[in-house]
Formats: structure tokens, C-alpha cells, sequence
């Protein structure tokens, strides 16, 4: 369970588990860009979640992946719906062969994350 206390305009803090977070919007957009903005968190969670499922497969196989690095960006695709596009690179350093990247690609586009994003989500709402 994650939990968002707004404490001053757009800033809030995020609590899940033991952990505290701050996200905040852009100085531009209002805020006081003391934190992440929301949209950052989210590609924070698709590139963490994307490198940490590589990393623990290369391990298992133990292929000598040496680093992992994923970025991410989130642009409007132009659709007529309003449609997002987001944009993954990932950069493998190790000693691997094309087949082991090949895979290490498949794999990426398996993450948890990568599946809740691919897929319509339902979202329920309840105020208290």
C-alpha cells in the first residue's frame, strides 16, 4: 500500500512501507520542485522494475552482465485520443552474445511494471 499526504500546494509525501518519498511538480507547473513529479515516478518504477527483472535473469542463467542502464521518457504520440508514448533504451554491458541480448530484451518487456503499463487497468475510486 503507498499512501500521499499533500502537504504544501503540489507537494506530497509518499509513504509505502518503512519508506518516505517526496513528489512535487515543476517550479513551472506551480510547484517547488522539491521532489519527482508524479509522471517521473512512474518511468522511475518502469526503468527500476525493467533493470532489476534483467539483472535477476542474467543472474539466474549467470551470464556475465556486468551493468544494466534503462532510460525512459514519455511523449505525446500525437494520437487523436490524446495517446502517450513511452520510450525505453536499454544499455547491457557484459560479455554477452547477441542471442543472450535478444533474450535480455524479451525479458525486459516482461517486468511487471512493463505489463501493468501494457495493459487497461481498472481503476476504483471510493472516497471515505
Amino acid at each position: 500500500m503507498v499512501t500521499a499526504f499533500l502537504q504544501d500546494n503540489y507537494q506530497a509525501v509518499l509513504e509505502a512501507g518503512n519508506h518516505k518519498y517526496t513528489a512535487d511538480e515543476s517550479v513551472a507547473a506551480g510547484g517547488k520542485d522539491v521532489g519527482m513529479s508524479p509522471t517521473q515516478l512512474l518511468l522511475c518504477s518502469l526503468a527500476s522494475c525493467t533493470s532489476i527483472t534483467v539483472k535477476m535473469y542474467a543472474n539466474r542463467k549467470e551470464w556475465q552482465l556486468e551493468s544494466i542502464r534503462v532510460t525512459v521518457n514519455m511523449s505525446n504520440s500525437g494520437g487523436s485520443n490524446g495517446e502517450e508514448s513511452i520510450i525505453r533504451e536499454i544499455e547491457l554491458k557484459g560479455n554477452l552474445d547477441a542471442r543472450q541480448k535478444d533474450r535480455l530484451l524479451y525479458i525486459a518487456k516482461h517486468c511487471p511494471v512493463h505489463k501493468m503499463l501494457s495493459k487497461q487497468n481498472l481503476i476504483t475510486t471510493n472516497l471515505k
